[in-house]
Order: C-alpha cells, then structure tokens, then sequence
C-alpha cells in the first residue's frame, strides 16, 4: 500500500497528492508516469510524476474529471492506493541542453508535466522560459514553482482575467518573431494546442517534444489503446514515449481518438455517486 503523506487542493478541480514511494522517487525522471489502482475494484490510471524528493515522495497531480478521480478527491492524508506503480515509459531527452536556449510550454493541467522538465533544464543550466496557458485565472497551477524554475515565465489566459487575453501560441510566436532563437520547445496539454506550436515551430525549423499522455490502460503495450501514428508507423504511448517528436506525430487522428472516449468519460462520470452511510465517492461501473 503506497500512502499518501500529503494532499493539496490547488482549486476546485485540481489536486497534487504526495505518496510515499522510495523505490519510484529514487529512479523516476522528468517524463515517466505512475499507474495506479486504489483498490480491488478500481480501474487502471496513469498519472506523470510531477515531482520527487531524496526522503522518497512522489507528487501526482490530479484533475476530478471522472469516476476515480472523484473518489480520489474523497481520499485523505494517511489513506492509500493498493498498486503504485512506475516509473513507467522513457524519461523526456534533456542532455546536452546546458547553456542553451529552451522554451516549456503547458496548457491546464499540461503545466504540471511540464514543471519536472522546467525544473531538471534550470537546474542543469540552460535558460528557460515557460509559458502557461489556462482558460482563466482561477485554475492557475504552480505558478511559484515554475517561477523559481525558469529565467522568464508567461502566463496566459483564454478569457484575459489574468492579464492576458489569448493563447500560449500568441507568446510562443511573439518570442521567436522577436528574435528569440529557440534550441528546444517542449509542449504538453491539450492536443490542439500541441499541434498548433507544432506548426509554427516547424516553419521555424525548432526541434519540439510533444507528450503523447493518451488513454492507458496496462502501461506495458499490450492493450493497444495509447496507440498513435508517427512518421506513418504505429507506436504506442506508454512504451514508445511519452514524449515524441512533434513533427512527426498525426494530430488528427489522435484527437479523433480521444473524441471516441468522451461519452464513455460522460457516463462513468454520471454514475459516480457518493455513498450515503460512508462518503465513499464510488465508480458507478464497479
């Protein structure tokens, strides 16, 4: 039983949980990802490892979007998950950046992915900007932290209730039609977002990592449901990346495959509900 030793509320859909985890906190690196199950009855989820410390924590970061994570969001301080298990997938490609120029760019919750890589960067000395992108300033995530992990921060908001109206592209592009010779753009979020830095650090000639964190279910590659296209071959998230090479991956047909999950996501979702002798928030497909 891996147990939690910490629990944040970050806002009202968001939550980082620390866990005791020795073994994953001493090997994991910027990238790889956790599965776990909270109990018998519960499904399979992956989550990235936002961060670790040398006394054996792991903090996940987690969105209360469907069925587990509602009854997540109901676990305390000292409860537990039963399988906590990882590092899973290959950790981001960050050697031989020391001294250059990189931009880490996070859209919502992508920005809690995004901080181990803003971090490991700065800490290895190459000159960091972030950019973060949220729909409005109530959801704002890690802004202290990535703040003391990078040489500039931008924050962006859809609505402009944070000072800026627009998109992580809008800065994105304003830096490199600027002058700013990027060496490396990271970006994690949504898959549109992905796609449209894709495409202007391809007219730029910039080498851009894209995480691919797409449905998973056994972490290993059996499955097949992380499956995505790049460079025209099939490779499988969780075994071949995360992290691929923007340039390379089908957009499109990887936002066409998550829009096929969105009513099975609305149904479980619905029939969570929480138990009234307990307050156990339970998963209505179990």
């Amino acid at each position: 039983m891996a147990r939690i030793v910490k629990k944040e509320v970050l806002n009202d859909e968001v939550i980082r949980f620390t866990i005791k985890s020795p073994d994953i906190a001493r090997r994991a690196k910027p990238g790889q990802f956790i599965i776990l199950r909270i109990d018998e009855r519960g499904e399979r989820v992956p989550f990235t490892i936002s961060d670790t410390s040398e006394d054996g924590n792991v903090s996940i970061i987690v969105q209360v979007v469907g069925g587990t994570t509602m009854r997540m969001k109901n676990l305390e301080e000292g409860d537990g998950f039963l399988d906590f298990v990882g590092p899973l997938g290959n950790p981001t490609e960050l050697d031989g950046y020391e001294g250059k120029n990189v931009c880490v760019i996070g859209g919502g919750l992508g920005t809690a992915i995004a901080y181990p890589q803003a971090k490991y960067l700065n800490k290895v000395g190459a000159n960091v900007d972030v950019i973060m992108g949220f729909r409005n300033k109530d959801i704002i995530i890690l802004e202290d932290e990535l703040k003391n992990s990078c040489d500039n921060l931008y924050i962006i908001t859809d609505d402009g209730s944070n000072g800026r109206k627009g998109f992580v592209t809008d800065i994105l592009k304003e830096n490199i039609e600027n002058g700013k010779k990027y060496d490396l753009v990271i970006a994690i979020g949504p898959l549109i977002m992905m796609k449209n830095v894709a495409k202007i650090t391809k007219e730029h000639d910039i080498y851009t990592i894209v995480s691919m964190n797409s449905i998973m279910v056994d972490g290993t590659g059996m499955c097949g449901c992380c499956r995505l296209t790049y460079d025209g071959e099939m490779k499988f998230a969780c075994v071949d990346g995360p992290d691929f090479d923007a340039s390379k991956v089908d957009f499109d047909e990887a936002m066409a495959r998550a829009r096929m999950y969105r009513q099975q996501e609305q149904l479980t979702k619905e029939k969570a509900h929480k138990c009234n002798l307990t307050g156990e928030v339970r998963n209505g497909k179990i």
